[in-house]
């Protein structure tokens, strides 16, 4: 996200960047364990090089929902391209801030999400995207300060579920 719509451009340690993001998500943005095409790459000075978010695999029409419970704080166009901002609820102030882009938008500037809310749908970026076929840019911020949107999600939707059990071959049952 290039730091519009209200998004902010830093991305130094402000006090408040200092708290631990909780694990508040629900759900991918988009299906159910995206392919990561582009990592978190934290820039190293407020408008230095970097890629403030993390780009999930996904091509154009493809349903984006609410990573987590919050109020649309943004729903409109930058730039040309279709963006929706999420403020999560109960994250403390100031709140955490989801973004995702290119998204036309399914829901209004105000409207309250549940977590896994459809709230848009991906589109074609054209020539201004940097992931190619298809991708959605998701982003975090508190305050100014953007963050790895990765750590809203807790182990088992990053590791793909819970471990099970396989049987080890030659070893003999128990009686």
């Amino acid at each position: 996200m290039s730091g519009a719509a209200g998004a902010g451009t830093g991305a130094g340690a402000e006090a408040s960047a200092d708290a631990p993001v909780p694990a508040v998500g629900r759900a991918w943005p988009v299906g159910s364990h995206p392919p990561v095409l582009r990592g978190w790459e934290p820039p190293a000075t407020p408008y230095g090089p970097g890629h403030r978010g993390v780009d999930l695999g996904a091509p154009p029409g493809t349903a984006v929902h609410a990573v987590a419970a919050g109020r649309v704080s943004f729903a409109g166009t930058v730039a040309g391209r279709g963006v929706v901002s999420v403020e999560l609820a109960g994250t403390d102030s100031p709140a955490l801030r989801t973004t995702y882009e290119p998204v036309r938008a399914s829901v209004p500037e105000g409207a309250e999400v549940a977590a896994g809310e459809v709230i848009g749908t991906v589109e074609a970026a054209g020539t201004a995207s940097h992931c190619g076929s298809g991708c959605l840019h998701w982003g975090l911020l508190r305050g100014e300060t953007y963050l790895d949107p990765l750590l809203l999600l807790p182990p088992r939707l990053l590791n793909g579920g819970p471990a099970r059990l396989l049987p080890v071959l030659g070893v003999p049952l128990p009686p």
